[in-house]
């Protein structure tokens, strides 16, 4: 039977598996130091980059929503279409709207409760949306899947705006 080991097999299985593939600055990463905020920089970081409201991003999901359905309705002159539409953005922006009730109803809670109240929330969240799914043939009458699926599509794209909003912020803060 052939050798199939490397010749120098066990120079390789001696070296460290973090150097194997050693990135620009890996090194320095390795070595730099976990340093613990005072709370004055503690505030002063949550000041420099503010959290984006879930209810904002919720009203932007509900304006896109109705935005899509109006465009499709008018492109295409069928009220069942822009209603399906409608009930897709809906579909999104309910069970959305939930989770940040959710979420933001809990103040003052620790790590554990809110990672909790998350996860809860979160699979109140998507069962709701199975269901307003499973629902939308008996809803809405002359169902199209297509105009609701785009318009869901569109609406939950909306979520990624909101990085773009808490980078303006930033933005608009350092300008002061």
């Amino acid at each position: 039977m052939p050798n199939l080991t490397c010749p120098n097999m066990s120079e390789r299985a001696s070296t460290d598996v973090r150097n194997a593939w050693p990135g620009p600055g890996a090194a320095e990463d390795d070595d730099a130091p976990f340093k613990t905020l005072s709370p004055e920089e503690a505030q002063a970081l949550r000041a420099k980059h503010p959290p984006v409201s879930p209810w904002r991003v919720i009203a932007a999901q509900a304006a896109v929503g109705l935005v899509v359905a109006a465009l499709i309705g008018l492109v295409t002159q069928r009220s069942e279409l822009a209603w399906s539409a409608l009930y897709g953005a809906a579909a999104v922006v309910v069970p959305g709207a939930l989770l940040a009730r959710g979420i933001t109803r809990l103040t003052g809670a620790g790590v554990g409760a809110a990672a909790f109240s998350f996860m809860l929330w979160e699979a109140v969240k998507v069962g709701l949306a199975v269901a307003m799914l499973a629902a939308a043939t008996k809803v809405v009458p002359g169902l199209s899947w297509p105009a609701l699926l785009v318009a869901m599509l569109v609406c939950m794209k909306v979520n990624w705006l909101a990085l773009l909003w808490q980078g303006r912020v930033k933005n608009e803060a350092g300008r002061d």
